[in-house]
């Protein structure tokens, strides 16, 4: 029942892709899939963000607690774009990176540009 309902949004996703976005099976297992999300910041391995880990585990309530079945990929894919630009310092999964946010944003600004330098490119 899974695969048949990750199948017919992928094919949704395929006839009205999501701005910014896309995603897709990795391979041949429709369970194993990539994302890129365009945008100012692009990352494919560590990021200064207070709600992502250098694990690239991603703290948004959608993908734990409140997940539903209502949500589409597209929506979770969008979801996750709002978080990148607006994050949320007040559940963070990195503290240190929170505080930062919180009190010096001149300073978080700063040094997510610096590892955007170092780790996207």
């Amino acid at each position: 029942m899974a695969k048949k309902r990750i199948e017919k949004e992928l094919k949704d996703l395929q006839r009205d892709p999501p701005a910014q976005c896309s995603a897709g099976p990795a391979g041949d297992d429709v369970f194993a899939w990539q994302a890129t999300i365009m945008g100012p910041v692009a990352f494919t391995t560590k990021i200064y963000h207070p709600n992502i880990n250098s694990n690239g585990s991603i703290c948004l309530d959608i993908l734990r607690s409140q997940w539903s079945p209502a949500l589409t990929i597209s929506k979770v894919l969008l979801s996750i774009c709002s978080l990148l630009c607006d994050p949320n310092p007040d559940d963070p999964l990195v503290p240190e990176i929170a505080h930062t946010y919180k009190t010096d944003k001149e300073k978080y600004n700063k040094q997510a540009r610096d590892w955007t330098q170092k780790y996207a490119t």
